[in-house]
């Protein structure tokens, strides 16, 4: 018995013989022919609904190009490993930089110039990761440096603990502590578990 056949009691209905139940048997041309109508019915259907992503996809899609010179921002992907409560607003930073462009590569990827300390990671990137920025003579940026891996992302690291509450649940009690992170205000301190944040970051409960 087939495992199509285990699992849902029938035989598995491929566009080889692709007929009503209970219906006569094909042979011969017949066969061929219903069967070349039903790959051709599956093909249209298949293009209509590319199609009709396609045109979500492009109403969103933007076309970037640098030229050499050029000063842009590097997406990066903030992580902390441990699941938050009460999360307020979104992780910063997104981007670093800026960083300036020395080459264009293909048409969707550059060669940027990255500081000493993001010299292990290849300095060519896809256009999707790169936002201009437009120089502005009175934009001060407060650049800290952050550890940057090979794919682009990095971990929050806490700063502080600065209030403590328990969550009583139906049969337990969870200790939720609120913790600060680097790079983001007092305002933007999230709810963590405490015993997460013991087990992950011990250091931080010695004081």
């Amino acid at each position: 018995m087939a495992p199509y056949e285990a699992l849902y009691g029938r035989r598995c209905r491929s566009p080889i013989c692709w007929d009503e139940v209970c219906e006569r048997k094909l042979l011969g041309p017949e066969l061929v022919q219903v069967t070349t109508e039903k790959i051709r019915l599956i093909k249209e259907r298949l293009l209509t609904a590319h199609s009709r992503q396609k045109s979500y996809a492009d109403k969103r899609r933007r076309d970037l190009e640098f030229q050499v010179g050029d000063y842009v921002f590097l997406k990066v992907s903030p992580w902390k490993g441990v699941f938050r409560f009460g999360k307020k607003g979104k992780l910063s930073p997104r981007f670093i930089g800026p960083f300036e462009v020395l080459q264009r590569i293909g048409n969707v990827a550059y060669r940027v110039a990255l500081p000493p300390d993001l010299a292990r990671i290849h300095n060519v990137f896809h256009v999707s990761v790169l936002r201009k920025y437009v120089p502005d003579p009175s934009h001060v940026l407060s650049y800290q440096p952050i550890q940057i891996s090979q794919d682009m992302s990095y971990e929050e690291q806490p700063v502080e603990i600065i209030d403590r509450k328990e969550q009583t649940l139906r049969s337990r009690v969870i200790v939720l502590v609120k913790v600060r992170w680097r790079n983001h205000s007092k305002e933007e301190s999230t709810w963590e578990r405490e015993v997460e944040m013991k087990e992950k970051y011990p250091k931080l409960f010695d004081t």
